[in-house]
């Protein structure tokens, strides 16, 4: 192979200046890109959520009206959520049980620490409201719906395969691997619950 280049390459008249056919393919190419995104657009549009998705992002409950050991049943993004007015004995039992009883010693609060314990108080709504309790009704197990006020412990039980929660929704017995969840929320001062 010769590796000599010709005078003629490097010359000047090698590069030559754009065409009117040069510009009529960089046109074509750019009509075709803006065409395309013009298609693809109504299909990547479709995928937003809709309005009444965003609106149930998050949902705000009335509970002035929930007297002590009453309960509250709300949906939020689909998933069934309790709200409980817990008594001062379910608060008491569920204040007596050593963290090294429990099958699951993690709070799994969406609105603490990834890694706080499992403690009555991290379960609840906190110090000086520790009766009241939200939480995502959905046994850890495989998905089912839990009995309120049911089991050994006076909590949850799922007759699907015997998991047996405390009044903090915590797991006791059975195959549940963790404790139920609670989800993002905030009690408001005018008595009511903000979850999401």
């Amino acid at each position: 192979m010769d590796s000599h280049v010709s005078e003629h390459e490097t010359t000047p008249e090698a590069f030559h200046e754009p065409t009117r056919r040069d510009f009529l393919f960089l046109a074509t190419g750019m009509a075709g890109v803006v065409g395309a995104g013009a298609l693809a657009w109504p299909f990547i549009d479709q995928m937003r959520p809709d309005a009444s998705t965003l609106a149930a992002a998050s949902v705000e409950v009335d509970i002035s009206s929930l007297k002590k050991g009453s309960t509250l049943q709300v949906k939020w993004r689909g998933k069934p959520i309790t709200i409980r007015n817990r008594t001062d004995k379910e608060v008491a039992d569920a204040k007596k049980v050593p963290l090294d009883q429990l099958k699951d010693p993690v709070a799994r609060n969406a609105n603490l620490a990834a890694d706080a314990k499992a403690t009555d108080e991290n379960r609840s709504a906190g110090a000086g409201k520790e009766n009241w309790f939200v939480m995502i009704q959905v046994c850890t197990h495989l998905g089912c719906i839990p009995l309120g006020e049911q089991g050994e412990y006076g909590g949850w039980f799922c007759p699907c395969h015997g998991s047996v929660y405390d009044t903090a929704g915590r797991i006791r017995h059975g195959p549940a691997p963790e404790n139920m969840y609670l989800p993002p929320y905030e009690l408001t001062p005018g008595k009511t619950v903000k979850i999401g």
